[in-house]
């Protein structure tokens, strides 16, 4: 099973303009097994938060994007949540990761 396969199993079905974005956002590594859903979510997440950290002119035209956002961490965490044993692991590296784009902006 890929990571397109596993966002397509969730429920509930998220609107598509959302369902879109987070593929867009998520790209190649759709085509990568399941089992990297979480990593590759947390990828995509760090990206877009730099995306938007870096945008001068960020505004509502971006707030897709914080919605995409969102999403991207709780499919990580439903990734995680199906090995349990790795679910803190990825809560430690989630909370790190974005807070190291909030760090590297007061820098």
């Amino acid at each position: 099973m890929t990571i397109s396969d596993w966002l397509d199993s969730r429920t509930p079905v998220p609107p598509e303009l959302l369902a879109a974005r987070v593929r867009e956002l998520l790209g190649e590594t759709l085509r990568r097994p399941a089992a990297e859903a979480h990593g590759c979510c947390l990828e995509a997440v760090d990206a877009l938060l730099i995306s938007l950290r870096d945008d001068p002119e960020a505004g509502r035209e971006r707030a897709l994007d914080l919605l995409a956002a969102d999403a991207l961490v709780t499919y990580a965490f439903e990734a995680a949540a199906e090995s349990p044993h790795e679910l803190a692991s990825v809560a430690a590296v989630a909370m790190r990761r974005v807070g190291s784009v909030v760090a590297e902006q007061g820098a």
